[in-house]
């Protein structure tokens, strides 16, 4: 064939070798409000729009409903990339909770099944979710569903729980490790009004988180940092730091997040609704969030490759220098990939499938630090030469 004779000179580029793997944005938020004098070219009923300055967003946000105090909470923690649900509200509370968790209307999703919508529409996954003031039983069990399909973590509070017996049974209607909830709310002060109101405390998990997120990392939980813009919170919760038989302790120990005020007003527990112990913690079920889509999309590249040992080898290369730079920067304890020969038959080979394993240790948070205190009488064994130093 012509194409196999050349005289002269030919370059055949290889492209072998490990890639560089990103990590998935977690800093960005997903939030389902109302808002009947939003501007509706800012904020169309029922279409998931991003938000790229928060400020611009609270400009077109109107003054009613939950939208405009959503963002202004968010605001007082950064100015994260948003997306926002705007659904109409309702005659009532039920209409409205129909509203909020949508569905399928002549092939656009409405209510909060937007939000699974925004990556193809808007190129962003909203990895925090909520649906502050709004987030009755209902609501929550549907956040907490679309939270499992789209790999994210959502904040709910303790709905209309008027004490602290009623938010540790509220804990109990729920078994889902993405999502978390809280009990109670804050207070700051309304602007519009010029009166104390009480203020979503899920509002300023979301805007939190995301500061978290961009400042420290998704390994932090939200627990214990100071909150910005609250001047309040709305019910009694006793709590002490070496006690653990206060308001505070029966409620973290109900898998609650509670506030409190000390060295300003923060967030205090960071355990979720997880019916599996090794998720109990925030910070661990995010960890396999994030690895989880940072290590399936970082491959993109190599579907449909050729696969050749040397293929193979690459991606596990590129695994296991992820895995090295999290470890440095302290996002891990440890993790690390491999071939697996036994979950690599020859058939499964054959038949174009490839399962690469790694394993990896989430960073713990300290959630109980003690002190092991004891009197003893060695230190006067030189009480002499002390003096005499002295």
């Amino acid at each position: 064939m012509p194409t196999e004779y050349h005289h002269g000179v030919r370059v055949v580029e290889v492209s072998e070798g490990t890639r560089p793997i990103r990590t998935i944005e977690t800093a960005v938020i997903g939030v389902v409000c109302t808002g009947e004098t939003a501007d509706t070219d800012v904020f169309p009923a029922n279409r998931p729009v991003l938000i790229t300055d928060i400020n611009d967003g609270i400009s077109a946000a109107g003054d009613d409903g939950t939208l405009p105090y959503a963002l202004d909470a968010i605001k007082d923690h950064g100015n994260p990339l948003t997306v926002v649900v705007r659904v109409p509200e309702g005659a009532d509370e039920a209409e409205t909770t129909t509203n909020l968790i949508g569905g399928v209307v002549s092939g656009q999703k409405t209510g909060m099944q937007a939000l699974t919508a925004a990556k193809p529409l808007l190129g962003v996954q909203p990895r925090i979710l909520g649906v502050p003031g709004l987030d009755n039983a209902n609501v929550t069990a549907e956040l907490a569903s679309i939270a499992q399909l789209t790999r994210s973590f959502a904040y709910a509070s303790c709905w209309d729980c008027e004490d602290i017996p009623a938010a540790t049974a509220y804990r109990d209607g729920f078994g889902q490790r993405e999502l978390m909830l809280i009990y109670p709310d804050f207070i700051n002060w309304d602007t519009v009004n010029s009166t104390e109101r009480t203020a979503s405390a899920v509002a300023r998990a979301l805007g939190l988180r995301a500061q978290i997120d961009q400042d420290v990392g998704w390994h932090k939980t939200i627990s214990n940092v100071p909150v910005n813009g609250v001047s309040g919170i709305s019910k009694d919760v006793y709590w002490d730091l070496q006690n653990p038989a206060t308001d505070a302790g029966v409620l973290n120990a109900a898998d609650v997040t509670t506030l409190i005020n000390n060295k300003g007003y923060r967030f205090w527990g960071s355990r979720t609704c997880s019916a599996d112990p090794l998720f109990a913690f925030e910070n661990y079920t995010r960890t396999a969030q994030v690895l989880a889509d940072t290590m399936a999309e970082a491959h993109f590249w190599a579907v449909d490759k050729p696969m050749s040992p040397t293929l193979v080898r690459d991606i596990i290369d590129g695994v296991n220098a992820k895995f090295r730079s999290l470890v440095a920067n302290g996002y891990l304890i440890g993790g690390e990939a491999w071939f697996d020969p036994a979950k690599n038959s020859k058939e499964e080979l054959k038949s174009g499938k490839l399962m690469i394993s790694y394993d990896y240790t989430p960073v713990p948070p300290l959630e109980n630090l003690m002190f092991e205190q004891k009197i003893t009488d060695d230190y006067l064994v030189d009480f002499a030469a002390m003096v005499a130093a002295a």
